[in-house]
């Protein structure tokens, strides 16, 4: 009987043990009911972008947008719009890759051969403009500030980050001060910093040139407000 007691009394136990341990175990997806409003992620990530002093990024585009032949640019970028990096041209063959330098209103392109060339920062909008990433009137904050039917759809790690994936549809017009050409709102998802609500990660779905397939621009940023220092070339 002593025997049996004791079996009975190990089974509950034991069930206790495996449930929890089955409960620490795998992805730890936090409940839907659980995660923040959409909304006020967006607007807490705009008004922290705007405090955002220097940053360093990635853009990179599957397809043409509007006519920019931009494949990829990765760099460093102020709020002041100085900014220094690489980035990936497409010209109907090979891709491209160059040097630049934004320093006040002035742009510095080297290719792989040849020396700097110096050009007006107006004429830098034919393939891409680095200088306005951190502007708070006309940057990433003043996207995420446009966002509507903004929904969070889960909380994970976005490139070692803990972030809130949010969902939502974001102004054209706002994001044509980024990428030229846009003409219409695009729907995109945004990775949001769980403790500090920067902008990590933003996926954005724009028209393609021609009508064809809508194309994905992929922004993230990270080592937010580290020291960055540009000189002219």
């Amino acid at each position: 009987m002593r025997r049996m007691r004791r079996r009975v009394l190990l089974v509950p136990a034991v069930t206790v043990l495996l449930a929890a341990l089955a409960g620490c175990s795998g992805d730890k997806k936090q409940p839907a009911g659980d995660l923040p409003a959409g909304d006020e992620l967006v607007r807490s990530a705009a008004e922290a972008m705007r405090s955002v002093r220097t940053a360093h990024f990635e853009i990179t585009s599957d397809g043409t947008v509007a006519g920019i032949p931009l494949r990829k640019a990765t760099g460093a970028i102020t709020a002041t719009g100085d900014a220094e990096g690489s980035a990936q041209i497409d010209q109907s063959g090979p891709l491209a890759e160059l040097s630049f330098v934004v320093k006040g209103q002035t742009l510095y392109v080297k290719a792989v051969t040849g020396g700097w060339q110096k050009v007006p920062l107006a004429l830098a909008s034919s393939v891409y403009d680095p200088s306005k990433i951190l502007s708070p009137d006309q940057g990433v904050a003043n996207v995420l500030a446009t966002a509507t039917g903004a929904k969070t759809e889960a909380r994970e790690q976005i490139r070692g980050a803990d972030a809130y994936r949010v969902k939502a549809t974001f102004s054209g017009e706002a994001l044509s001060r980024l990428v030229p050409g846009i003409d219409a709102d695009v729907p995109g998802q945004v990775w949001i910093g769980a403790d500090r609500h920067v902008l990590h990660q933003g996926k954005f779905r724009v028209p393609a040139e021609g009508g064809g397939d809508p194309a994905t621009v992929t922004v993230t940023f990270s080592d937010f407000d580290a020291p960055v220092t540009v000189d002219e070339p």
